[in-house]
């Protein structure tokens, strides 16, 4: 699985990360798992058309120490689908910006 992971999180960090996550992202079925939805503006061709599908996300994982963010472009409706795949360029460079930028509003050092 490609991920992108911010690991060695201090205490403080964890409690930061969660809240932020628990107002910003959807929660999923299991916990310390959130959805982070991708704007449709950087939606795949494919997944612009698959309307049915939307909407599109990515996985975080928030663990005591590390948050992992899964790079495989998922969609809640199905699980399979044409789809659903491991992110493009643009959008893998926007999860990595939009958890950095989580990272730096929090003062969280990477």
């Amino acid at each position: 699985m490609k991920q992108y992971v911010i690991d060695q999180l201090r205490p403080d960090d964890y409690f930061k990360i969660r809240g932020y996550l628990e107002s910003n992202c959807a929660p999923a079925a299991l916990p310390d798992i959130y959805w982070l939805y991708l704007p449709p503006d950087i939606w795949t061709n494919v997944q612009a058309v698959h309307s049915d599908c939307a909407p599109f996300y990515v996985a975080l994982e928030l663990a005591q120490t590390s948050l992992s963010c899964e790079l495989l472009i998922r969609t809640p409706s199905r699980l399979r689908c044409d789809c659903m795949g491991y992110a493009s360029t643009l959008q893998r460079e926007w999860v990595i910006q939009t958890v950095d930028d989580m990272c730096r509003k929090l003062d969280i050092s990477l």
